[in-house]
């Protein structure tokens, strides 16, 4: 039986993901303790590096939202696995914190070319009944890129800093390259159709898409922008990354310097947190196209703010598996809905244009997490109270995303 090309697309993104996210994203809070130990640069100067990946991607966001409503992203993805090696090479190399800024800068710039945002992108493009299901399929390998915080810990106790920097970067090209080339950006191009089914098949009724009404109206980003429910969506999603953005940033130095614990233990508290981020994804692909999404994430906001408060105050290593387990899952069931959820509001016309522009938005609560707990440490001695504010703030994102409907 022939596969649906766009599965196997869901796969190549995973993998890609599994690379940015084992490589980068939640290992970079083992480079931030490492670094501040041997380079003695503070928490706040090195989560200017975290603060420096979201900001580039908001300013680019736009530029590559009309790169891929106009060209699709194949060329683009494939030059962003190339910078996102060379970046870790460069990073490899450093001894200044400019220098450290200088890498991370082409690091982000390569993830911005070649993750989330253009697989996500082109995703939507191949399906509409199973969205849902696709994203979070893909949402795995980002997922279990947590599996390699252990890996990328115990390298760098083995091997140091610098020669898994460089590692990490090899391996991203000769991993990512071949599956940035496997990228279409219609279904059409190769013959197929959305979800792979016939053009005249029943659609089944999804709760936030509206199929069962007839066809999707298209909005144009201008269009998108008029409604209360991008914004809505924007700041909830925000919201969401505060607490995501700093645990990714700060949580293994917390528990690291404020719980006592060496940086290999605190890296199995990431492998908890990511196995209970598998079962959310598991959970939105098996029902996330059947549920409607906002109430979801509403109440992921929730499960978000209690698992920062049990890792602020944690004094036991139930409140540590607590917190893995709420926010992991959390994380897992909410991520894809983020870019499902818009392209059933607003359709996927100009979508690519409508989640860059969105990530002007994203971006406040990328910068502002990292940075509020690092200072937040750095004034106070601890990490308690910078993440209690961040706490409170991401419980009120329940009540953003539950007034967040569906345009009319």
């Amino acid at each position: 039986m022939k596969v649906f090309y766009g599965w196997r697309l869901v796969a190549a993104g995973a993998i890609i993901q599994f690379l940015h996210a084992g490589l980068l994203l939640q290992a970079f809070g083992a480079y931030v303790a490492v670094l501040s130990d041997e380079m003695g640069w503070s928490k706040t100067a090195l989560s200017g590096g975290a603060a420096l990946q979201s900001i580039e991607g908001a300013l680019l966001g736009p530029a590559l939202g009309w790169i891929m409503d106009r060209f699709g992203g194949r060329a683009m993805m494939q030059l962003g696995i190339v910078a996102f090696g060379l970046g870790f090479m460069a990073l490899s190399q450093i001894d200044t914190i400019g220098g450290f800024y200088t890498a991370i800068l082409i690091i982000a710039i390569g993830s911005s070319f070649s993750g989330y945002f253009p697989l996500s992108v082109t995703l939507v493009h191949w399906f509409r009944r199973k969205r849902a299901r696709a994203l979070s399929t893909m949402g795995l390998g980002l997922a279990l890129g947590g599996l390699a915080v252990p890996v990328v810990a115990a390298s760098i106790g083995a091997f140091g800093w610098r020669a898994t920097a460089f590692g990490s970067g090899v391996i991203s090209i000769v991993v990512g390259l071949p599956l940035a080339r496997m990228f279409r950006r219609y279904p059409s191009e190769i013959g197929e159709t959305e979800d792979g089914m016939p053009a005249d098949a029943p659609v089944p009724l999804n709760a936030d898409a509206g199929d069962a009404a007839g066809p999707q109206r298209q909005f144009t980003a201008a269009e998108a922008l008029r409604t209360p429910a991008f914004w809505l969506l924007g700041a909830g999603h925000g919201m969401a990354l505060l607490v995501v953005s700093a645990v990714n940033v700060h949580a293994i130095s917390h528990i690291k310097e404020g719980l006592g614990y060496s940086v290999a233990q605190a890296s199995l508290v990431f492998t908890l947190l990511t196995i209970s981020q598998v079962g959310g994804l598991l959970l939105g692909a098996a029902v996330g196209d059947k549920w409607e999404k906002r109430k979801v994430a509403a109440a992921c906001m929730v499960a978000h703010a209690a698992g920062l408060l049990m890792l602020a105050y944690a004094t036991h290593p139930v409140m540590l598996a607590a917190f893995a387990v709420l926010h992991g899952a959390a994380w897992g069931l909410r991520g894809p809905f983020m870019q499902a959820i818009r392209a059933d509001y607003f359709g996927v016309q100009a979508i690519g244009m409508i989640m860059g522009v969105s990530a002007f938005l994203i971006a406040v609560g990328q910068v502002a997490g990292p940075l509020v707990a690092g200072a937040f440490r750095d004034a106070h001695g601890h990490y308690q109270v910078g993440f209690t504010v961040l706490a409170l703030i991401a419980g009120a994102g329940c009540v953003v995303f539950g007034m967040a409907r569906k345009p009319g």
